[in-house]
């Protein structure tokens, strides 16, 4: 007889009641439902279907009732619409929409490339990156802007115009008429290297495998930032369920990186790719930005912290680390190499009045 008026949930919880009463052997999280349909609707007589399908309704709305989750805060209740409550017309702060918020152009510097930037892991990846391309000789120089989130600057127009994301590094390569635009930080080191042909393998295998690692990174990065940092260092409140998932997460992904690191001196082999400078400022990331290194027990992975520490000697990364970064040691712009040696770069530049 037909089942066409039974819903799916009504007859997942018909099944699931034949196969307790015993009466249906073969079902199986393996089994498909077409191949079960017919052989249980041939042992189901017409009274009884009625009456599981009544007392399956029944099941499922007490599983439903019994399965509340907790809340936090305890009064919250989930809305069947989510409602942002930022206030639409903040100048900072993140908004569920996107767009330029106010108009402000972004500034162009003398050199080709023009980065707009801040000293966080993603940020660093690209100015190690130059850095390193300055010392092979490949890049004569580079202007890198400082990027202040507490005043919103990457949702003014010129940002945006640049980065429609509203997310750093934004690149604008002016050897370009117009200037091409490149965004996502590993997209930007991958532009670089093939623009300069460095720091990238030229062997079809090897590029395979260093591009392995670099989206295995920006596949992972919203795991050990986004879920552990957030949740381990930046909540306004410390979660157990958050705070265990993703700090599981970040381990696996460490031993994942410390048993392929053990027989080799960089993650693509034997060079050095744009795919370590992605993977370093991340694994460097958990110690210098979160201070996990006990929490995670990081001195766990050495074949991790072997690959780290070399790389962390590289003149290039020291200086690399510096640009648009905090501290007294850092560099809040960078415009030619003497700004390095200057006392007060790590200030912010009086602006011409």
């Amino acid at each position: 007889s037909s089942l066409s008026s039974l819903a799916i949930p009504q007859l997942g919880q018909v099944f699931v009641t034949l196969r307790t009463a015993g009466k249906l052997s073969m079902l199986s999280a393996r089994t498909p439902i077409t191949r079960c349909l017919p052989t249980a609707v041939r042992r189901l007589h017409s009274a009884q279907r009625s009456s599981l399908v009544a007392k399956g309704s029944q099941q499922t709305d007490e599983m439903a009732a019994t399965t509340v989750k907790p809340t936090l805060p305890p009064e919250y209740t989930t809305p069947k619409i989510w409602t942002s409550k930022a206030d639409p017309e903040a100048r900072t702060g993140n908004q569920p929409t996107a767009g330029s918020r106010f108009d402000k152009d972004m500034p162009v510097g003398e050199h080709e490339l023009q980065l707009y930037s801040l000293g966080t892991p993603n940020g660093q990846k690209v100015t190690i990156l130059l850095e390193e391309l300055i010392d092979a000789g490949k890049l004569k120089d580079y202007d890198a802007w400082r990027i202040q989130f507490g005043n919103g600057e990457q949702f003014s127009s010129g940002f945006v115009n640049v980065n429609p994301n509203s997310k750093i590094p934004a690149l604008a390569d002016h050897s370009e008429s117009p200037p091409l635009h490149v965004w996502e930080s590993n997209n930007i080191l991958l532009y670089l290297a093939e623009k300069y042909e460095a720091f990238w393998p030229s062997d079809r295998k090897e590029v395979i495998e260093a591009r392995n690692w670099l989206f295995w990174q920006a596949g992972g990065a919203p795991f050990m930032g986004g879920g552990f940092g957030h949740f381990y260092k930046y909540a306004p409140i410390h979660i157990e369920y958050a705070i265990d998932r993703y700090s599981m997460e970040t381990k696996r992904q460490l031993d994942v990186l410390n048993k392929h690191l053990a027989d080799k001196t960089y993650v693509a082999g034997e060079q050095l790719t744009i795919s370590d400078i992605a993977i370093f400022t991340w694994v460097r990331c958990l110690t210098e930005f979160y201070h996990a290194e006990e929490f995670l027990q990081l001195a766990e992975y050495k074949h991790v912290k072997r690959w780290s520490d070399a790389l962390a000697q590289r003149p290039a990364f020291k200086r690399g680390l510096r640009v648009n970064g905090f501290g007294e040691d850092s560099l809040w712009e960078r415009h030619s190499a003497e700004d390095f040696d200057k006392p007060d770069a790590h200030l912010e530049p009086k602006k011409d009045t």
